[in-house]
């Protein structure tokens, strides 16, 4: 009998207990280590914020679902891995000891390398659900007391996504408060260019949400890096193209800002080597799997991809929810074969399928794969990226609640759509597989 631990219950470590249990079947345990027993839907998080949707609306409490589908769970959280022991150290100390781990811990938040950044700070996060709760309460405040707002994301960042979404969804808000002719709104991002995503852009992001700031009244600044923040004003620094230099020095005014931050692995596997990079996070192979360490696997966000290529002001690169459940898939279906003493050879696709809501509209695009050069390059806006990310969102809380990874109707859509989790294996005429395409 193997043993798979997962450490993290996100998006990622969720879905992967549940296909893992599907693949090996009842004769295997799988545990789950995860700081708390409840799992929450981090994309509906800006609807916390502005107070479209309350917190018991996006959580799951993961005990009962885990229990039915034999899934054990650890919710003191890790303190520490030991990879050379195969041992992870729980708080409390109490040890869990595994055949294979899967690494999927989301990041930890980099508040503290700006000083007066972050919830702890002078600014307002929607990372995390009880950040997001906070971030309500200054809302509030602002529709109260209208005055200055900035959004966007600091230096290192890798997930914009949800910093445009925001951003006009505090437009709106404030529009059917009335008061948005009260609030000047900035728009700070360390992109070369707005629409950028970490991803040198997908299809027309460019200009479509270039055109989307300056329809909803944002001003914006680029090749912005953060220096300080303080109670009433924030310092940026605008560099020039090549980020050699400071272009201009802006002090922004704000009564409520929101930027998201950069990421780094957190401190259960930081500095471990060989098994992380100088940021913390996993370094793994085209399989998931790391080199050092071949019983550990990573997936999601706490994966290290090298960033797109040189800008001005460093840009990590997004995981996105599909790009992450491809690499799921590509784990599981790994560890499966390991356990039945095979080789892997599944490699995720890391197709990206995104929607990013606006409150009255919003944009969506699909890059096949996420990192380019791509198959695939398309993004679209309209009303309909609204409702679909309220699907979207009962859907996959739905999902979670009953303990599936992927229902019957999602595969024939994602095959129809030919959006496809996992590359094609290439075998040889002596019947080995060589590599995926």
């Amino acid at each position: 009998m193997a043993h798979v631990v997962v450490l993290g219950a996100g998006l990622g470590g969720v879905i992967m207990a549940y296909e893992l249990r599907e693949k090996l079947g009842s004769a295997h345990r799988i545990s789950v280590v995860n700081q708390g027993s409840r799992y929450s839907f981090v994309p509906s998080n800006p609807w916390v914020a502005v107070g479209w949707r309350e917190r018991e609306a996006i959580e799951v409490d993961l005990g009962p679902v885990f229990a039915r589908r034999d899934i054990a769970l650890h919710p003191e959280g890790a303190r520490r891995l030991h990879p050379d022991e195969r041992r992870i150290e729980l708080v409390g100390g109490a040890s869990l000891s595994y055949d294979w781990l899967v690494i999927a811990t989301g990041p930890d938040l980099a508040f503290d390398e700006i000083p007066g950044f972050g919830p702890d700070g002078h600014t307002r996060s929607i990372c995390r659900v009880d950040h997001a709760l906070s971030a309500r309460d200054g809302f509030r405040r602002l529709v109260e007391t209208p005055g200055p707002v900035v959004i966007g994301a600091a230096q290192g960042a890798s997930c914009f996504g949800p910093a445009y979404e925001f951003t006009f969804i505090v437009d709106k808000a404030l529009r059917d408060a009335r008061v948005r002719d009260r609030v000047p709104m900035t728009f700070v991002t360390p992109e070369p260019y707005i629409g950028h995503l970490g991803l040198d852009g997908v299809g027309d992001t460019k200009s479509l949400l270039e055109s989307e700031l300056r329809q909803h009244h944002v001003k914006w600044i680029t090749n912005a890096r953060l220096a300080s923040v303080d109670a009433t004003e924030m310092t940026v620094e605008e560099m020039t193209e090549d980020g050699a230099a400071v272009k201009k020095t802006h002090r922004l005014p704000f009564v409520f800002s929101m930027l998201l931050p950069a990421f780094r692995g957190v401190e259960a596997i930081r500095g471990l080597d060989g098994l992380v990079n100088p940021r913390g996070f996993v370094l793994v192979d085209e399989h998931q799997q790391n080199r050092k360490y071949p019983e550990i696997f990573a997936v999601g966000v706490c994966v290290a991809i090298p960033p797109m290529g040189p800008t001005a002001v460093p840009c990590g690169v997004p995981k996105t929810g599909f790009m992450i459940e491809s690499m799921v898939t590509a784990t599981a279906t790994n560890i499966a074969r390991l356990v039945a003493g095979q080789k892997p050879n599944a490699r995720g696709s890391w197709n990206a399928v995104c929607l990013a809501d606006f409150g009255d509209g919003g944009v969506a695009f699909v890059a096949q794969p996420q990192i380019p050069p791509r198959n695939v390059n398309w993004s679209s806006s309209g009303l309909w990226v609204h409702a679909a990310k309220i699907g979207f969102e009962k859907y996959f809380l739905r999902k979670i609640r009953t303990g599936v990874s992927e229902t019957f109707w999602e595969k024939i859509a994602l095959r129809t759509l030919g959006i496809e989790k996992l590359k094609a294996v290439v075998t040889d005429p002596a019947g080995e597989d060589r590599t995926n395409v």
